[in-house]
């Protein structure tokens, strides 16, 4: 009689016939990593999330997912310097995904269908004072009110926003988008004073019965240097020059103009003089590969005709004219001057030379502790050395951008909640980043990436109409579909059409996989073939 292979002669549904997982010595898990996107977001946005929704077309869920971090979405498509797409694992691929572009689709989606924020469904009975009405206050109010607390705003300008609208141009930021994205989080209840400025923020605290504070005071104050000077006294200050433009459509100034200084305010203020008919001469005292203003600003400056005098100083001013002093630098960026001089015509100087924030009022709150120009803060917390007085943006800050703003803002409010319950805010442990190299690339197909369309040079010199446009629905979806889903599954199915056991099990749209670990043999093939990385083979338990 022929004998049966040992493995036929086993009884039906005992565990070597139904559990063929016991044979190996790897097995498979999913892994949740941190999108390198996500991880330098200064808001802290969940942009594969979104991303994800916006692909899929439904905008408004990809839209409150972005706004739970960020409530500004419109105005950060126009504003942000995205470097969230400089660490874009697809750079690696192709080209970095547009996040920006499809942020500001969302953005101006939300407007165009009025999208609003939900109200809290219960009032906690806390009274918050914010001092300023900049990014960061406005983003603090916003997550403030979600938490059902009662929020005041106090801004000595005459309207807010801050250095949003008095030192962003409206060629970048048009005020119409600005200001319904204010009125989203006003009409949540946050209220705003304008036109006050508060002398003695204790005192405005205890008067109020207010539970605690956050100053968010921005760098209004332009950074000064002295200039020897002849006959003239056409020495002004960029924000002065930004600030009249906004409030008056104009400014009364000489054709022929110095901008002095290499940051994005000295490209802004260049800039907008040029489209009010100036002539704006930009003197940097470094090259162009040490220059801090945004690459993307100074291309658009150059291409609208304003002239770079890099390695410059100005050494002296006279009625008509600047001498200018030739800089070296050397390997290490060490500037040294030269002893060789030249003329510029200039009929004006406008200093942008950086921004500081008026420490007066803050000098009178005792207790206050500073680090320079900074208040210290917690940088979990964000609360100041004072009990119950919390900061964030430009007043606790060098980093000086408005998406740092909006997070430091976010944060600020989950400290002070935490605070008001009597807990300490800590931040929630971050997962791995993903890592190219743990991709599988070869799934994706070579997209290049969409550029949004701009004005036309020619039209840009004598107006103020928004110079870079949004992006179609179509390149919207487009450009969100060429997101990697880095590190998290994106549920392309690979893993379940590849496993040779069927022991992936499949939960249902947006839930996901799971392994059923009675069939699976190790063998690695799910892991091999997952565009993303978000499956690893780990040692098997005995």
């Amino acid at each position: 009689m022929m004998k049966k292979a040992f493995a036929v002669t086993l009884d039906p549904a005992t565990s070597h016939q139904n559990h063929t997982g016991s044979w190996r010595t790897l097995r498979p898990v999913n892994v949740y990593k941190l999108p390198p996107c996500n991880n330098q977001c200064p808001a802290g946005e969940n942009i594969q999330q979104w991303l994800f929704y916006a692909a899929e077309g439904d905008y408004e869920h990809a839209w409150r997912i972005l706004t739970e971090e960020n409530p500004m979405p419109a105005c950060m498509g126009r504003v942000c310097y995205h470097t969230c797409e400089g660490k874009c694992n697809r750079g690696f691929l192709d080209e970095s995904v547009g996040i920006n572009s499809v942020e500001r689709f969302l953005g101006d989606y939300a407007l165009e269908h009025n999208l609003s924020f939900k109200r809290p469904t219960r009032e906690t009975g806390k009274k918050i004072l914010i001092v300023g009405a900049g990014p960061a206050g406005l983003s603090a109010a916003y997550q403030l009110r979600r938490f059902g607390h009662s929020v005041h705003i106090v801004e000595m300008g005459k309207e807010a926003g801050g250095m949003m609208r008095y030192g962003i141009p409206t060629y970048r930021l048009p005020r119409n988008i600005l200001d319904a994205e204010i009125k989203r989080i006003t009409d949540m209840g946050v209220t705003i004073e304008c036109g006050r400025k508060i002398d003695d923020i204790e005192a405005e605290k205890k008067n109020g019965k207010y539970d605690a504070v956050i100053i968010t005071i921005g760098a209004q104050i332009s950074s000064n240097v002295e200039i020897p000077q002849g006959d003239t006294n056409h020495v002004l200050n960029a924000l002065s020059i930004l600030g009249q433009i906004e409030t008056t459509g104009d400014v009364q100034i000489a054709r022929k103009v110095a901008v002095y200084g290499g940051g994005n305010t000295a490209v802004d203020v260049a800039r907008s003089l040029r489209r009010i008919g100036a002539e704006p001469v930009i003197v940097y005292r470094r090259n162009r590969e040490n220059m801090k203003a945004n690459d993307e600003e100074m291309d658009a400056a150059i291409e609208e005709g304003i002239q770079v005098k890099w390695l410059s100083t100005i050494s002296e001013a006279s009625k008509n004219n600047l001498k200018i002093e030739k800089m070296a630098i050397d390997e290490n960026g060490k500037l040294s001057p030269t002893g060789e001089y030249e003329d510029l015509p200039a009929d004006a100087v406008v200093l942008a030379l950086g921004q500081n924030v008026d420490k007066a009022v803050l000098d009178k709150i005792e207790g206050l502790k500073f680090e320079k120009d900074n208040i210290i803060i917690n940088e979990e917390t964000k609360m100041t050395s004072v009990d119950g007085i919390f900061a964030a943006g430009d007043v606790a800050t060098s980093n000086r951008t408005v998406t740092n703003a909006i997070g430091m803002g976010k944060n600020a409010a989950r400290g002070v909640n935490a605070y008001l319950n009597g807990q300490t805010y800590k931040k929630a442990l971050k997962h791995e980043i993903a890592k190219f190299e743990d991709m599988h690339p070869w799934y994706y197909t070579d997209a290049p990436k969409t550029v949004r369309q701009e004005l036309e040079v020619a039209r840009r010199s004598n107006c103020f109409d928004e110079v870079q446009f949004g992006l179609t629905e179509e390149n919207a979806i487009f450009e969100a579909r060429r997101c990697l889903s880095c590190g998290n599954c994106m549920e392309c199915d690979n893993c379940y059409g590849v496993c040779p056991d069927s022991a992936i099990v499949k939960l249902g749209p947006g839930k996901g996989y799971e392994f059923n670990y009675d069939y699976c043999k190790g063998c690695g093939v799910c892991a091999q073939e997952c565009p993303c990385g978000h499956i690893r083979m780990v040692p098997e338990q005995i």
